[in-house]
């Protein structure tokens, strides 16, 4: 059974690997795909969060990395998955990500969606949370894999020092693309 694990992962986090990993231990194969959200401003570009998600997760051997903008049910027919893995961390994502199984079954019925909870560590951990905690100079290095922690660390210019203007404090600099 293959399973699709959709997302912006902008960038991946722990509670994203967790996700993946105990999909990987459920199912044949998954798939993550990178999806874009036009309601997001991204740290990453979509290439480079496919690789950060492939060099997360090199040691599951039953995963595929890929990126898609379009209908996820469209790209789960097109891949033969039978199912849309999603993760839960609060009763707020459990309303949302409901809603939006319900319309993927009106539009494509013989995929399935699984909800996985999140383990408890990683209850409050989401990519924003990451992002934001980057963009003031906080540490990330235990909220996402290391690499990906040094990637975002060379956006803000940190490590993990203060990102702000010297001439307004309250200005945040305007993070540069990766490799730049």
């Amino acid at each position: 059974m293959i399973a699709i694990y959709p997302g912006s992962f902008d960038p991946i986090t722990l509670g994203h690997l967790d996700i993946i990993e105990r999909g990987c231990r459920l199912f044949e194969r998954v798939i993550v795909v990178v999806m874009p959200n036009p309601k997001k401003t991204p740290l990453f570009a979509v290439p480079e969060r496919v690789e950060l998600i492939r060099l997360s997760t090199s040691h599951l051997s039953n995963i595929e990395v890929d990126s898609f903008e379009g209908l996820t049910v469209n790209y789960a027919q097109m891949r033969q998955a039978q199912v849309l893995l999603r993760g839960l961390r609060a009763i707020s994502d459990f309303e949302a990500e409901l809603q939006m199984a319900h319309t993927n079954e009106t539009l494509a019925t013989q995929i399935d969606t699984v909800f996985l909870a999140t383990s408890n560590e990683y209850s409050f951990l989401s990519s924003s949370v990451v992002k934001e905690i980057a963009r003031f100079g906080g540490p990330v290095d235990h909220l996402v894999p290391q690499h990906v922690a040094r990637a975002i660390y060379r956006c803000y210019e940190i490590h993990p020092a203060a990102t702000l203007t010297k001439t307004n404090p309250t200005t945040p600099v305007k993070p540069p693309r990766l490799g730049r």
